[in-house]
């Protein structure tokens, strides 16, 4: 949350930001997943990979700006980004004006155990989706790190 905070007040070199980070364990949405890039995490050893390592933060930041998302498991451990969601159909209910960001993010929730938490490029706002429902939206502010709405 701390992350898409960051990128939804900062942005991308000056241009807006948006992502999606998917939790859980890699085995279950490993079926869902293709690599739209050449993984930038793929090759690196276990401690280089946690999403807790502040050195990483540059990192992630700068890959936000490619499509798909990235792979959290949760131990921490990035197993991918840049990670295009394939997702079986479903009855997906977004608010109106959300995309094709927010029903990846979503629809992972419904085919595997895992969290979402997607980042709107357009409006900044911080979701978070689990077992294919929306739980929380965060709008970050420039005094809190994030504000529920």
């Amino acid at each position: 949350m701390s992350l898409a905070s960051e990128l939804s007040r900062q942005g991308r070199e000056g241009k807006p930001a948006g992502t999606i980070f998917v939790i859980g364990e890699y085995e279950t949405v490993r079926d869902y997943c293709k690599q739209l890039i050449i993984n930038p995490f793929g090759g690196l050893d276990d401690h280089e990979r946690s999403i807790l390592d502040a050195g990483l933060s540059e990192t992630i930041k700068e890959f936000s700006k490619i499509d798909g998302a990235y792979i959290i498991e949760n131990s921490g451990k990035i197993r991918s980004g840049g990670t295009y969601l394939s997702v079986p159909p479903h009855h997906i209910r977004l608010q109106p004006g959300l995309g094709a960001r927010h029903a990846a993010a979503l629809g992972i929730t419904l085919a595997a155990p895992v969290a979402s938490v997607v980042l709107s490029e357009s409006t900044g706002q911080i979701r978070i989706y689990w077992d294919g429902l929306e739980q929380d939206i965060f709008t970050p502010s420039e005094k809190n790190r994030f504000s529920p709405l």
